[in-house]
């Protein structure tokens, strides 16, 4: 709740990004105008102190420009109550007509825990189908499923406290330096501190995270499990195994040995078969096999595949057969991805969980969880996960459907299969707090959210810490919480006893109250307990710190470890130790898609760009969308850094910028998920991506997906500069990135103009003001800029090659007045002065672009990046940059040195 802001009060809350749940202080020094200074809270266990570019920059995004502000119902302006009712009549209707599971909910790990509360009620406990999922299912459902087999609930053992008593961390398919940025500069700090400390990286990229390594095992897409079978395998030899902890706490030990020791085979041929040396896997085996204190972080690389249920579980068998488990620094640990994708799985929001970590095919639980909500309907089976359920919205079975806080038609695989899907439904509603999305397009009823800074509740991070998010902006115009929407759409139902809330905090006063509810020494036990806050006024929510879960009634402080006593929460109290082999992915190359895509983050972006896009900041080191190629792959395919590709799958294609990596494998190719339908005309990768799930998890294999990768021949390529936001032009590629002082377009196409000033005419909306231009037709060479008062309004350059003058500097002309020098060197896209032009931007948090940083440290002799970040603020920051800056100093310090 939003009690009145005074003027520069802090308020303490919790970032809206990724997993690590960061502690933020934000003090609103002009309300009116939305003006907001965010600084990390120091306080907070999850980051003290410390924020990511993107987490540092959240202030920019607070803007209500292309806000969703007012309910409509195709397309035109209605009040709430009029929305309500279209929603709940529409939902009964369709209900009547073809039955309960024919409509569904599909939410977000955006959604604060309250939200996904009243969502889960309303669907699970009074409409009756488990046919809500959540975006989650895309990034962690493999975890889940993994825990809950091994310990009988989806229980995270560890903390990052345990991080400080590690002696080995290993990584796996995690770019942590990119995708958890604080977690890696958390573990950078101890081994600074702690050199002892061992960094293993295993991932078949080698990025960023790279810098803190001591070993990179850069193993074949899908091989983890034999990765970590054979880790088993070789404790068993050298009898390392934790026989007491084995023989009191777990069970099915010999079956699970036995399964990895036939994976294994011949030990001889197993680096071959993962794609490292013998000495690396060595060297692995030895530091895993002597080391107590291990912990192994994993993430998407694990999470993202076909087998991504058995590759956890391999994970931790390792653990479990070591005893490395309830202990400080020995766990196995995974990196959620979303801010409150922990949240949603408290309250039961994926479709084949109940609330509380109850079981929906259990009937002890759903007789308990029903009779907790006194409701009239529980679902008595799983319901549809993402891919499935939009699956069966294709074949007509799904007829309704409310979308709350994502963007499925980027996001999921095959998604213009989705998008075809959305377009066929009888019934999409969308609660968003952005109006135009590339789902928001194919909504009848647009429900408008509030967001981050103004809605109110919990999240829960990781490392099971429910922390704060706390509003200190009021609600613009009509925007409401998700879950008063829900409830009200459930009394509009008839479902008025169940959802008489008044505030978020009886909300999350319930939730606890469940999670408590006949969970004790004589009932079932179950992992997840708030029972300590369930008694919570009001006035005590709003004050409430961080804390771990479980805290039970009665416990004055959460748990920072799990499984310390070697109890676990299957029937028996026994962990499992699962037997897994490993298998390839579902989808293999061949002759026709020889390439394996792999998707993923990029450092400063989030998701499909709707909130991180509203700053230009975080567009300035990586605006396009790019595919990252192997240079012997790019020579094979006659390609150069910079050109365009086209990425061709059976199931869909994008085109996207070429970087060149040695760091990528040879015949795979890395594509970001970030750009959408609204900021490109191509290059939504999700379009490329294979449907392929986890048979368990139902999670999809996002890393890895057989392409054909050619390049995109255009007849020409260009760019426009303009300082207001043009229509997207209707080209083979166009991407729109925003700038400080407008928008940069980048373009291009098979087919040239008639007319190319009238063509970039009408692209910026018939600019006026005096025009410059530039044309050499030998060599298809086109320039334009419009001066309005002196200062570029905008440009347009066009070639034959993708290789056209630099943007930066061009970039930094535009909206300002120009000077003699820069006027007369403007069509030449260079400008007199070198040192105008400062490069691609390496540092977002302080704009400092790789020209400004060569030039400095070939003048200044800077010999680390500590020099660097002295001279430039390069990287003091965040971080997330060093490793780059280490990258350039090496570069250049190669340059100069003799052979």
């Amino acid at each position: 709740m939003l009690s009145e802001i005074r003027a520069n009060e802090v308020k303490n809350t919790t970032c809206a990004y990724c997993g690590v749940g960061c502690g933020i202080k934000a003090t609103v020094t002009d309300a009116a105008n939305r003006i907001v200074t965010i600084q990390g809270d120091t306080d907070h266990p999850a980051n003290f102190g410390r924020l990511c570019s993107k987490g540092s920059s959240l202030a920019e995004t607070l803007t209500l420009e292309g806000r969703l502000l007012k309910p409509s119902i195709h397309g035109k302006n209605v009040s709430w109550p009029t929305a309500i009712h279209k929603v709940a009549t529409d939902f009964q209707r369709i209900i009547a007509e073809h039955g309960r599971e024919s409509v569904a909910f599909y939410v977000s790990g955006q959604l604060l825990t309250e939200d996904y509360y009243v969502a889960n009620k309303l669907m699970k406990g009074y409409i009756g189908t488990a046919n809500i999922d959540t975006n989650s299912r895309l990034c962690m459902s493999s975890a889940v499923a993994g825990y809950k087999r091994a310990f009988g609930a989806d229980t995270v053992p560890a903390s990052y406290e345990d991080f400080d008593s590690a002696e080995l961390i290993i990584l796996v398919g995690s770019n942590t330096a990119w995708c958890h940025p604080i977690i890696f500069q958390r573990i950078k700090a101890i081994k600074a501190q702690r050199p002892s400390l061992k960094i293993v990286v295993v991932d078949p990229r080698e990025t960023a995270t790279n810098e803190i390594a001591d070993l990179h095992l850069p193993i074949k897409a899908g091989t983890d499990v034999l990765l970590f079978n054979a880790l088993l395998a070789d404790v068993v030899a050298k009898g390392l195994v934790d026989t007491d902890f084995v023989s009191k706490h777990t069970k099915d030990f010999a079956e699970t040995i036995k399964a990895a020791q036939q994976d294994v085979g011949d030990g001889s041929t197993v680096a071959e078969r993962l794609g490292v040396s013998v000495e690396a896997l060595d060297l692995l085996k030895t530091w895993f096999a002597n080391t107590p204190n291990t912990m192994t972080l994993f993430s998407m690389g694990v999470n993202q595949s076909s087998s991504g249920t058995d590759k956890v579980n391999a994970i931790v068998n390792c653990h479990l057969a070591t005893g490395r488990i309830g202990k400080a620094g020995a766990s196995p640990f995974s990196l959620t991805g979303q801010p409150n994708a922990m949240g949603g799985r408290e309250v039961g929001g994926l479709a084949n969980m109940l609330a509380a970590h109850m079981e929906i095919e259990n009937p002890a639980h759903r007789h308990l969880v029903q009779r907790f909500w006194q409701s009239p309907n529980i679902a008595s089976h799983g319901g549809l996960k993402a891919v499935d359920l939009f699956d069966a919205m294709a074949e007509g079975k799904i007829k309704a459907v409310w979308i709350m806080a994502t963007n499925p038609v980027v996001s999921l695989p095959n998604a213009d299969k989705v998008r075809a899907a959305l377009a066929k439904c009888e019934l999409v509603v969308v609660s968003d707090c952005i109006a135009d999305t590339d789902t928001t397009r194919l909504a009848h009823v647009l429900l408008p959210s509030l967001g981050w800074g103004e809605k109110d509740g919990t999240v829960t991070n990781s490392d099971r810490r429910i922390s704060r998010q706390r509003a200190f902006l009021a609600a613009p115009e009509q925007a409401k919480p998700d879950w008063w929407a829900m409830a009200e759409v459930a009394k509009a139902m008839g479902f008025d006893q169940g959802f008489n809330f008044q505030n978020a905090a009886q909300v999350f006063a319930e939730h606890a109250a469940l999670s408590a509810f006949e969970n004790h020494p004589q009932g079932m036990i179950r992992d997840f307990n708030i029972g300590a806050l369930m008694g919570l006024t009001s006035e005590r929510y709003d004050e409430m710190p961080s804390v771990q879960w479980p805290l039970p009634v009665g416990a004055t402080q959460g748990t920072v470890r799990m499984f310390a006593d070697g109890k676990f929460f299957t029937s028996d109290g026994l962990a499992n130790l699962v037997p897994v082999t490993s298998r390839a992915p579902k989808n293999r190359p061949s002759a026709d898609y020889p390439f394996v895509l792999n998707t993923g983050r990029i450092r400063d972006q989030w998701h499909t760009m709707t909130r991180t896009g509203l700053t230009s900041r975080l567009l300035q080191h990586i605006g396009e969308p790019y595919a990252e190629l192997h240079p012997n792959d790019a020579k094979k395919l006659g390609i150069s850094e910079g050109d365009l590709v086209k990425l061709r799958s059976s199931w869909g294609e994008a085109i996207a910028r070429v970087q060149i990596n040695e760091g990528q494998q040879i015949g795979a190719v890395f594509m970001p998920m970030h750009w959408t339908g609204v900021l490109t005309t191509s290059s939504r990768v999700g379009a490329v991506v294979n449907p392929a799930v986890d048979p368990i998890s139902g999670q999809p294999e996002n890393k890895h997906t057989p392409v054909h990768v050619s390049r995109f021949d255009a007849a020409w390529h260009g760019y426009l500069l303009s300082d207001k936001p043009l229509t997207l032009p209707k080209c083979d590629y166009a991407v729109a990135i925003r700038l400080e002082n407008g928008w940069r377009y980048e373009l291009a196409h098979h087919q040239k103009p008639n007319d190319w000033i009238d063509w970039a005419s009408v692209w910026l909306n018939e600019p006026q003001g005096e025009r410059l231009e530039y044309q050499d037709i030998t060599h298809s060479v086109q320039r334009y800029a419009w001066l309005v008062d002196g200062k570029l309004s905008a440009l347009a350059f066009f070639g034959a090659e993708a290789s056209l003058p630099p943007r930066s500097w061009l970039m930094s002309l535009l909206a300002q007045p120009l000077d003699a020098l820069s006027r007369r060197a403007l069509l030449s896209g260079k400008p007199a002065d070198p040192n105008a032009d400062v490069g691609r931007i390496i540092c977002a948090c302080f704009g400092v672009g790789e020209k400004t940083i060569c030039r400095s440290i070939d003048s200044k002799n800077l010999k680390n990046v500590t020099e660097i970040g002295k001279c430039l603020k390069a990287g003091t920051n965040c971080g997330s940059c060093l490793p780059e800056l280490q990258k350039i100093l090496s570069s250049r310090v190669a340059q100069v040195t003799p052979a």
